[in-house]
């Protein structure tokens, strides 16, 4: 296993060559990157590989997001300090604790039990005591509760309309709309009553929520 100075050069290089170089330039998200460690949230098989730019196995079909990804979401959502956030997809836990580090609060939702208990654990021994776990399926919302920002950690064919219900004035989501090969990186921001912005920030893939909202199809 490498050193810990090894540790802290492999996130220095993730920061300067993969996230600054994907514009994600508000320093305040650049620092976090070096105060929560992510090495902690990943699979120990293949913590070797904690900055690399790819996407990290943690089972069941599920996935890590790539870095430079988890940045440049956390960077357009603007959090601030007394926010309120639904994460759709915990995974491993870790956007969740940098998720933590922006907002008032987070909610974060995983429909596979066994992950959701193992970043639970990873994000109390690490201290995010504003991330509350719950287990459940939320590909089309959960609970009652309304956010200040939603984001969906897995793609989605469809944006389903209940997310939309769960804003609170002035909300925002995050989502990745489409099909594989081509889904676009999304940010609504809900301005008043009956009136959104759609902002398409780049093209990306990544796997879908487990019951993921799909359009109807033609049958023949």
């Amino acid at each position: 296993m490498p050193r810990a100075m090894d540790y802290e050069q492999a996130r220095f290089n993730m920061v300067e060559q993969q996230v600054r170089t994907w514009d994600v330039l508000d320093q305040e998200i650049l620092d976090l990157l070096f105060e929560v460690k992510r090495e902690e949230f990943v699979p120990p098989a293949h913590r070797t590989l904690a900055f690399a730019d790819l996407e990290l196995p943690l089972g069941n079909g599920q996935c890590m997001w790539a870095p430079k990804l988890e940045a440049r979401v956390l960077q357009t959502l603007k959090l601030k300090p007394r926010e309120s956030v639904l994460e759709i997809g915990t995974g491993s836990g870790y956007f969740a604790a940098l998720l933590g580090r922006r907002a008032g609060n987070v909610t974060s939702v995983e429909i596979d039990a066994g992950l959701s208990s193992r970043a639970a654990a990873t994000l109390a021994r690490t201290g995010a005591a504003n991330v509350r776990c719950e287990v459940g399926d939320g590909a089309r919302g959960w609970g009652m509760e309304q956010f200040d920002a939603i984001v969906l950690t897995g793609s989605t064919p469809l944006l389903p309309e209940e997310f939309f219900r769960q804003l609170k004035p002035g909300g925002r989501i995050f989502a990745i709309v489409g099909d594989a090969p081509v889904m676009t990186a999304r940010l609504v921001d809900w301005t008043a009553p009956g009136s959104r912005v759609t902002t398409d920030l780049f093209e990306t893939v990544v796997a879908p929520l487990i019951n993921a909202a799909a359009p109807a199809r033609f049958r023949f």
